[in-house]
């Protein structure tokens, strides 16, 4: 079914810190979401479902977070798929809205994380993606023996192969971190803003055979929400100047190959990467290997730069033997052919990893709008199509599940009057502030609860 148009009309994001145990998920949720509501001119009472991602915590923490907001007896659904989560709720609610089940839904992601490497919360059983890890480390019969833990030495794994079979070199990826962290010095939303040269990339300690500290995105806490709405609400609330178009949202998991192939780029997502961007592209109305030179701006999981190279061939955003090229040719970021990870990426912003995906989407939003400000991709809307080009969401986790987005300006965009940064009194695309209880007075459902939002810390 094709279903309906769907618009991405609030976005709110908390900063992303390091993981200090200093501020429950509920409450980064509330900040979130507040700033969404706020964004969109809406409030909670018109939301009519709600998918919430987190993956290292407890039922129903998604209720928990929403219900600062009110008790409106909506549907909450709690979102774990690992790095892929956020952008799995949002997956979600659009479906909901496309298809008609409702007019406008909440995507909220959070994540409260411990310092270190990922490890696991069940240690009593066997891990979902034991067998991930287990396929990729047989496979260094072929590549070399590696070491260090899983998940980067996975990501690493399926470098190597690239570079065995296609050139590029550990330089190639202290020049993609090193791209990433100098793009973030430019959000305030970014856990680091240190902008590491390739040379500092390079002499940072070793964690596997070719990824350093800075080629690898850290563990944090951060908050991220995203409203997605039908065309009738878009045009009923008067949203037409900051609604950005959702033309396609496609969700899928591993194929035959990641366990049966030979390739560790597929062990770690490269056909999975392939099959849901080569879906979204025919759901936005491309025809075959079409619509890649439409795409301006990217938020690409770079939870390791070694995932960065091998998904630019995986989206076909150049053939699979010109991945290190372009990023020697600069077409990764200001000035070449794509800006891909404006906001930082993983790699530098942080990776709450139920936020991450949720985030992306806001980033994208925003480039959209054209309000990123500093962070703006120069360039978006100088096309012959009014519309301009297109933002790219790509979300990645491991066991696995892929979330690839496409995003456009609408054709009745029309910039210009009351919008978001008004309502919150300040451009949160760029600039990151705390919400206040007044805006949250402002946004809360007439069903709310005192005696929830009194233990809200904000």
């Amino acid at each position: 079914m094709a279903g309906r148009r769907t618009f991405l009309i609030g976005g709110g994001c908390t900063a992303f810190i390091k993981p200090r145990a200093t501020r429950n998920p509920e409450d980064m949720g509330l900040e979130a979401a507040t700033k969404a509501l706020l964004d969109a001119g809406i409030t909670y009472d018109q939301i009519e479902t709600a998918a919430v991602g987190y993956v290292y915590g407890d039922s129903t923490t998604g209720q928990r977070a929403l219900y600062n907001l009110g008790l409106t007896h909506i549907p909450i659904v709690n979102v774990n798929n690992n790095c892929s989560t956020g952008s799995s709720a949002l997956y979600l609610v659009n479906n909901a809205v496309k298809y008609g089940q409702v007019e406008c839904g909440l995507a909220l992601g959070f994540e409260r994380m411990k310092p270190g490497s990922l490890g696991t919360n069940f240690p009593d059983r066997p891990s979902p993606i034991g067998l991930i890890y287990q396929r990729s480390e047989e496979l260094e019969l072929e590549l070399g023996q590696n070491h260090g833990p899983g998940a980067p030495r996975v990501f690493d794994n399926g470098a190597q192969e690239y570079f065995d079979k296609y050139g590029g070199n550990i330089e190639t990826l202290a020049k993609i971190a090193s791209k990433n962290h100098k793009h973030s010095l430019n959000n305030p939303y970014s856990q680091f803003r240190d902008g590491w040269s390739v040379e500092k990339v390079l002499s940072a300690p070793k964690i596997t055979r070719n990824l350093t500290k800075f080629m690898c995105s850290p563990t944090s806490d951060g908050a991220a929400a995203c409203i997605i709405a039908s065309e009738d609400f878009v045009h009923a609330h008067g949203l037409e100047n900051q609604a950005i178009e959702i033309l396609a949202s496609v969700l899928a998991t591993d194929g035959v190959t990641t366990f049966e192939g030979r390739s560790s780029m597929d062990v770690v997502g490269y056909e999975m990467s392939k099959n849901a961007a080569d879906r979204a592209f025919k759901d936005a109305g491309f025809a075959e290997g079409e619509g890649r030179d439409q795409v301006g701006v990217l938020e690409l999981h770079d939870c390791f730069a070694a995932n960065e190279l091998i998904t630019y061939p995986a989206l076909g955003l150049c053939a699979i033997d010109d991945a290190h090229k372009l990023v020697e040719r600069g077409d990764n970021t200001y000035g070449g052919k794509f800006v891909v990870n404006p906001s930082g990426g993983l790699e530098a912003k942080g990776h709450p990893l139920g936020a991450t995906g949720l985030g992306m989407h806001f980033y994208i939003m925003m480039q959209l709008r054209n309000w990123a400000g500093p962070m703006q991709a120069a360039g978006l809307f100088d096309t012959s199509d009014k519309r301009g080009k297109l933002g790219l969401v790509h979300n990645v986790g491991l066991g696995g599940a892929v979330v690839v987005s496409l995003l456009r300006r609408p054709e009745f965009f029309k910039p210009g009057g009351t919008d978001g940064r008004s309502r919150l009194g300040y451009n949160h695309a760029h600039e990151c502030r705390p919400i206040t209880v007044e805006d949250i007075n402002k946004v809360k459902s007439k069903d709310a609860s005192q005696y929830v939002l009194h233990h809200a810390k904000l």
